[in-house]
């Protein structure tokens, strides 16, 4: 019957008051509760009296109140409820201080700030990306204008052979004569050839040299004097793109292990703020967290600590600051 009262306690009466009827109705001392969960006689007695203020923070004082309730049989939620209510005006005044600190409107700015830089730097990325896409993937541009036509050697051979095999009318004066050679030598050395040029000029008459002669007699052309005549077009590759973006990726993650055997409270953020463990550890467990460092480490009983290990190397508790059975510190890499 003494159980049965003791784990449906009046809801007006303060928590405090709460657990402390049910210690003694235990036959427990305040020693007795301290020494159960690693605690100071004073922090148990600071709960019972309602001096919430002695605790760090209202994530231990509600895993205290929580273990305090188990140990002398009470309904442990039903106790964190009645400590919400009562926490509520504290919680009010809290965020009122906390509003009227200038730094948080700083520290606001800031915030935004950051995560205006962030977003800016996700846009530049997804920019340098696309841009590289549609190079990679876009066809090389056609090269403009359209190249002439290449007379192969044996046509003009053939056009040349039907010129030189015309027959000459036996009319034909000596100048109509010397008219049509110098038409031939044209075709075959360009019009800008000193024997053009020298035909053009006026009072002068160019006589057609014996080899010209002979090759037109013959039907035969140099195709070398041909192919002159055709023009080379060259097509430059375009340059392979090279990565202008010139970023590199650096991370400095760091791993944290620990194990336990008895419960505690733990708390473990990033350098970002994350929380990457907040919550109490019973005996027995283990957590294996990985974040941005530094780590920064809240450790509610260090005693109940079985190993720590950081970077998968061992980490000895002793070299930080422990009051109270409860640490706080930071690591890096």
């Amino acid at each position: 019957m003494a159980t049965d009262e003791n784990s449906k306690p009046a809801m007006t009466e303060p928590v405090g008051q709460q657990l402390q009827k049910a210690r003694e109705a235990s036959g427990l001392n305040v020693s007795d509760v301290a020494g159960a969960q690693h605690l100071r006689p004073s922090v148990i007695q600071a709960i019972e009296s309602g001096d919430y203020s002695q605790i760090d923070s209202e994530l231990f004082l509600k895993g205290y109140v929580r273990a305090y309730a188990k140990q002398v049989g009470l309904d442990a939620d039903a106790v964190i409820a009645g400590l919400d209510q009562e926490l509520e005006p504290i919680r009010q005044q809290r965020e009122q201080e906390h509003e009227a600190n200038p730094l948080v409107d700083i520290e606001r700015r800031r915030r935004r700030k950051r995560q205006l830089a962030k977003t800016l730097f996700f846009l530049v990325i997804l920019g340098i990306a696309g841009y590289l896409t549609l190079a990679f993937l876009m066809p090389e541009p056609e090269t403009g204008g359209e190249q002439p036509e290449a007379i192969s050697a044996p046509e003009a051979l053939e056009g040349q052979s039907e010129n030189a095999e015309a027959p000459v009318p036996e009319e034909s004066t000596d100048a109509n004569l010397e008219v049509s050679v110098r038409d031939q030598e044209d075709n075959l050395a360009g019009p800008y050839s000193e024997e053009g040029i020298a035909s053009e000029q006026p009072g002068s008459v160019a006589e057609p040299d014996e080899r010209d002669s002979e090759n037109l007699t013959a039907g035969e052309t140099s195709p070398e004097a041909l192919m002159e005549q055709v023009p080379t077009v060259v097509q430059t590759p375009d340059p392979v793109l090279e990565n202008r973006s010139g970023l590199a990726e650096v991370t400095d993650v760091a791993r944290l292990q620990i194990s336990f055997i008895d419960d505690c409270w733990v708390q473990v953020s990033d350098a970002t703020g994350n929380r990457l463990v907040n919550s109490l550890q019973r005996n027995g467990d283990k957590i294996d967290v990985s974040g941005q460092a530094p780590l920064k480490v809240v450790i509610g009983a260090v005693d109940a600590v079985e190993s720590i290990r950081f970077q998968g190397e061992p980490l000895d508790l002793d070299g930080y600051r422990v009051v109270n059975n409860r640490s706080e510190f930071s690591l890096t890499i």
